[in-house]
């Protein structure tokens, strides 16, 4: 885990947030807006000098959003869209404390080559893309494969800017 590599203490609670939102927001705004609506569902359970940490990612491509896939044919539909073209991928964040609450985006452009029906295929069958925004994992094999080159950090692909995310802690802490 990413946290474990920074040598941070951490502790994963998961807690049921709806993650829709306003159709006016655009790129990076959706993932901030869904980071902070899952941390205003979890600031109750802050105590002190406790740090909530909350993320969400999406793919942004020919001017909208690509989340989690609904069902296979879904991810399919999105791979296919993919596929020999550039897209982004935002990730916003949301450091929060019982007395303080910062969030920001982070932006990494994404170059794939053209994947083939087959690649494609595979992909579905061998991995699980329904939990990855874009149904895609830039560490598994499609990514190996499909990703010529990317603009940013490379952790924010795999779903965490943990560059940024340590430059902010150092400046609200």
């Amino acid at each position: 885990m990413l946290f474990e590599a920074l040598g941070m203490p951490f502790t994963i609670k998961k807690t049921d947030v709806d993650e829709g939102f306003p159709e006016h927001l655009k790129r990076g705004a959706i993932p901030e807006y869904l980071a902070n609506k899952k941390a205003n569902a979890a600031l109750d359970q802050l105590k002190e000098l406790e740090l909530l940490v909350t993320a969400d990612t999406v793919v942004w491509i020919n001017d909208h959003a690509l989340n989690k896939p609904t069902d296979l044919a879904d991810a399919r539909k999105m791979l296919k869209e993919i596929s020999g073209n550039v897209h982004s991928v935002f990730t916003g964040v949301c450091l929060a404390t019982i007395n303080t609450k910062h969030s920001f985006f982070e932006e990494t452009k994404v170059h794939f080559n053209s994947l083939s029906d087959a690649e494609i295929e595979y992909y579905l069958k061998q991995h699980q893309p329904l939990d990855k925004a874009g149904a895609y994992g830039i560490q598994e094999f499609i990514g190996l494969i499909g990703i010529k080159y990317i603009e940013g950090d490379f952790y924010n692909v795999v779903g965490f800017p943990m560059q940024r995310f340590w430059n902010e802690l150092k400046r609200v802490i």
